[in-house]
């Protein structure tokens, strides 16, 4: 990994930035004014909001992958806003050298030819992936441990008891078809099938 301390001049044609947060809108900002800082012009920026590393599916990062040409430079902040597990990082990282596009993570750049820099290209997707998991992991465990307190619970139905009960009651009269009962209950179609199904499994 090599450190330079600018993009700009004959090294790069075009930086084009990459940010991504899973939730908070305050960390996307920061990473925004980090690339800024980096010399990535506002308008060069492409995020994601909302979306997780883990996900392959993120438009942001797309747009991001498909504005960059031959000479041009992808920055990103750190390399588990790019990607999350070591696969999806390496495949990034060679189709970008494929097309003659350098990646940078922060102010250093991705050098493949520099056997130091592929190691700790690497190392950093490991740790990436390994923290991700451990995420994953403290989640499912928090919440087990509040469904185990009763403080979480399953998705509450769309229709209180009441009219859950009355779906039941005019599907049963033969007078009303799935979409009637959709439309009269502001609710969908898989809903009112669900519904039903519910009341059946209770009789």
């Amino acid at each position: 990994m090599r450190v330079r301390q600018s993009y700009n001049g004959c090294m790069a044609k075009t930086l084009i930035g990459y940010a991504r947060c899973s939730t908070d809108k305050q960390d996307l900002a920061s990473q925004q004014a980090a690339l800024v800082e980096l010399g990535v012009s506002p308008d060069r920026i492409y995020t994601d909001r909302g979306l997780t590393g883990t996900s392959r599916e993120r438009p942001g990062l797309d747009q991001a992958l498909a504005a960059v040409r031959a000479g041009d430079t992808l920055v990103v902040p750190k390399l588990d806003r790019l990607a999350r597990s070591v696969p999806d990082a390496r495949d990034i990282a060679d189709s970008l050298v494929k097309r003659g596009v350098r990646l940078a993570l922060g102010s250093s750049v991705y050098d493949p030819s520099d056997p130091m820099g592929k190691m700790f290209f690497n190392v950093l997707a490991t740790f990436a992936e390994f923290e991700a998991d451990l995420i994953r992991m403290r989640t499912r465990e928090g919440m087990a441990i509040a469904r185990a307190k009763g403080k979480l619970r399953g998705k509450m139905p769309k229709l209180s008891e009441k009219q859950q009960r009355e779906l039941r009651r005019m599907h049963d009269s033969g007078n009303y078809s799935i979409s009637d009962l959709s439309e009269l209950f502001s609710v969908s179609r898989p809903t009112v099938y669900r519904t039903l199904a519910r009341q059946t499994s209770a009789k």
